[in-house]
């Protein structure tokens, strides 16, 4: 919800909320939650499908490729002059087991690059140790009680990986080194940088696919993380619609 000025009195107008995932597939999982016929619309560097004054963005695999098109749909719609008030980053993911089973929703109160930093004979270092950067973005915690509260999602971090666990080994090592992780995706942390970058608030949530560890296709969910998905952001899209982007 936004607070805007009409004839001297204050009125209000839902949120202008951008939905970033990475492939088509997502996208329309997400556009399934509302009623509306979906139409294209095309932006400098990016085409939105605009479905009941949401924005839904496909832009692509991998923390690069997301915050690039992030930020040019973000530089377009405040060049336009109706700059989004929220940037929410949504998807399938891996969970971690047995906290985040396969189908069901988790929404970041962190979302952290949980590869962004350097291989030491003592282990790994964060790019925030070697004096650079930052690895964590914090959505605002009204929004995510209320996201969890609407959905039924978990509460938790969100980790964005450039590659994919697919091994035991490195499924522990990233629970040790994050013990409150719930999900990792790809896509979180590039969304969330070009966020901040807009000054522009940042929310994640995961429908969980696969168990995080060794990987195995056969037992990918894919079908039923894309059905929670829709259904939970059917749940979702009217607190974001009445969300205050002033709230902390």
């Amino acid at each position: 919800m936004v607070l805007q000025a009409d004839e001297g009195l204050l009125t209000t107008s839902p949120a202008r909320v951008l939905v970033a995932t990475a492939v088509p597939a997502e996208r329309d999982a997400v556009a399934r939650a509302f009623p509306d016929p979906v139409r294209e619309v095309a932006l400098p560097g990016a085409t939105v499908h605009r479905a009941a004054g949401f924005d839904l963005l496909a832009a692509g695999v991998g923390p690069a490729p997301a915050a690039a098109r992030t930020a040019s749909a973000l530089t377009a719609a405040a060049l336009a002059g109706a700059p989004y008030d929220l940037v929410v980053s949504a998807g399938v993911g891996g969970g971690f087991a047995p906290h985040a089973p396969v189908a069901s929703l988790v929404v970041a109160d962190e979302i952290t690059a949980a590869d962004l930093g350097a291989e030491t004979a003592d282990g790994f270092l964060p790019v925030t140790e070697l004096g650079f950067g930052t690895v964590t973005h914090r959505p605002p915690a009204a929004l995510v009680r209320a996201t969890a509260a609407a959905t039924g999602a978990r509460t938790g971090v969100v980790l964005t990986v450039s590659t994919v666990t697919g091994t035991a080994a490195r499924a522990d090592a990233l629970r040790t080194r994050h013990p409150r992780a719930l999900a990792e995706a790809m896509e979180g942390f590039g969304v969330a940088e070009a966020a901040a970058a807009h000054g522009v608030p940042v929310l994640e949530i995961r429908a969980v696919s696969n168990p995080v560890g060794p990987r195995d296709r056969a037992a990918w969910r894919i079908g039923d993380a894309l059905a929670a998905l829709a259904a939970g952001f059917g749940k979702l899209a009217p607190v974001l619609e009445s969300w205050n982007p002033h709230e902390p």
